[in-house]
Parts: C-alpha cells; sequence; structure tokens
C-alpha cells in the first residue's frame, strides 16, 4: 500500500512543479510561440494556477494517506482550500499570485510536517 502512496505524492510533486513551471517561467511562452499558438497564452493561467492548487491538494491527500492517521479524510478540507485558494485568485485578478502560490505551497509543506511529527509521536 505504500507503494501506492508514494505514486500519488510523486504524481501530485510532478503536477505542482509542471505547473509552477509553466506559470512562472517563460517556458509556454517559447512553447507555444514557437509553434505558433501564443494567442492561447492569454487565458493559460486561468488553466495552469487551478492545475497547481489541485496538485498541491492531492499531494496534501496523498500525504496524509501515506501518515496512516484513522479517522475522517480531509478529503472534503482539501477540496475547499483548492477551490477557495483558486477563487481567491480569481477575485483579486492574479495582484499576488506568487504570494498565494507560496502561501498554498507552505500551507501543504507545513501539513507535512504536522503529519509526520504526529507518526513519529505515534511510533514513540
Amino acid at each position: 500500500m505504500s507503494s501506492l502512496h508514494d505514486k500519488r505524492m510523486k504524481k501530485g510533486f510532478i503536477g505542482t512543479i509542471v505547473a509552477a513551471l509553466c506559470c512562472f517561467t517563460p517556458v509556454l511562452v517559447f512553447l507555444l510561440g514557437g509553434v505558433g499558438l501564443s494567442a492561447w497564452l492569454g487565458w493559460i493561467d486561468y488553466l495552469l494556477f487551478p492545475w497547481m492548487f489541485a496538485s498541491l491538494g492531492f499531494l496534501a491527500h496523498a500525504l496524509y494517506l501515506k501518515s496512516g492517521k484513522k479517522g475522517v479524510t480531509p478529503q472534503t478540507i482539501i477540496v475547499i482550500a483548492v477551490i477557495g485558494v483558486t477563487a481567491l485568485l480569481f477575485w483579486l485578478e492574479f495582484r499576488f499570485a506568487i504570494r498565494i502560490s507560496i502561501a498554498a505551497a507552505a500551507s501543504v509543506a507545513a501539513y507535512a510536517y504536522y503529519l509526520r511529527r504526529g507518526a513519529v509521536k505515534q511510533v514513540a
């Protein structure tokens, strides 16, 4: 079962990194511009940011599953958080996109630390 959780974590991490690279670097500008599809770049952030937040949510859920904690799964809370962060980003019209993205990633890292700390206490 651990292998399945590792695969989920890997997929969430890779999805987050790919979306972040496409959002914060000119990777898509060069790729889409090179094949004549640069007109799509105007709306691509409306796809990439939710993809990044959903990947972070997928990663958070995989971390929870890997931790082996018993109780109610935080799946609903994660979905609400992903939708809320995406809505906040759209509402603010991408003004604080980098700050919101860093805060979302830091929240997942803090959640991972919390889960790991709890797992260490259970073993001890």
